[in-house]
């Protein structure tokens, strides 16, 4: 089996297991501030347990193709979104729960504009900036106790552009 993960775009259907696409497709759901804003309402279904929700902001650092996938990480009591400061493209990486432990993992890239909220306990990589800046509000559970769970790939998936051959050995960085 190839270790290789081609990025595909994202798009609210494909990425329907692991959350939800927040984005400003289709017509506002209101017309507000004076018919000068479009409210796209209540497009991510956050999700805590025995804690609140917070927003915090992430300065991350961007990262270059082909790209090393050796972790991913789930959040048990409580949903997480990744909301862009910039209007760029990100990179969002997602697993299938196979009894408890992450399957094959898919990579997702976002459009412009567009935000992903992980459900609770999905597996997912870490925030992923491929343009400077990287910065996110991120809003997710706020709370005591442990809300956090790596998981380590004994053998790491190399994720690669569209187009990019399968196999080709990785660039310098």
């Amino acid at each position: 089996m190839s270790r290789d993960i081609t990025i595909q775009p994202i798009n609210a259907e494909g990425f329907a297991p692991f959350g939800n696409l927040i984005d400003c497709a289709g017509e506002p759901d209101k017309i507000i501030n004076q018919g000068q804003c479009g409210r796209y309402h209540d497009r991510a279904q956050l999700d805590f347990s025995g804690g609140r929700a917070g927003i915090s902001l992430f300065n991350a650092n961007p990262r270059v193709l082909p790209l090393l996938l050796d972790m991913v990480e789930r959040h048990p009591d409580g949903s997480q979104a990744f909301v862009p400061m910039t209007h760029a493209p990100f990179l969002v990486v997602v697993a299938p729960d196979e009894g408890g432990v992450p399957g094959r993992p898919l990579a997702f890239q976002t459009e412009p504009g567009q935000a992903v909220n992980f459900y609770k306990g999905t597996w997912h990589g870490v925030l992923t900036p491929l343009h400077a800046p990287g910065l996110f509000a991120v809003v997710d559970r706020i709370g005591a106790g442990a809300n956090l769970e790596e998981h380590w790939f004994a053998e790491g998936y190399r994720i690669i552009a569209p187009g990019e051959r399968q196999g080709a050995p990785d660039k310098d960085r």
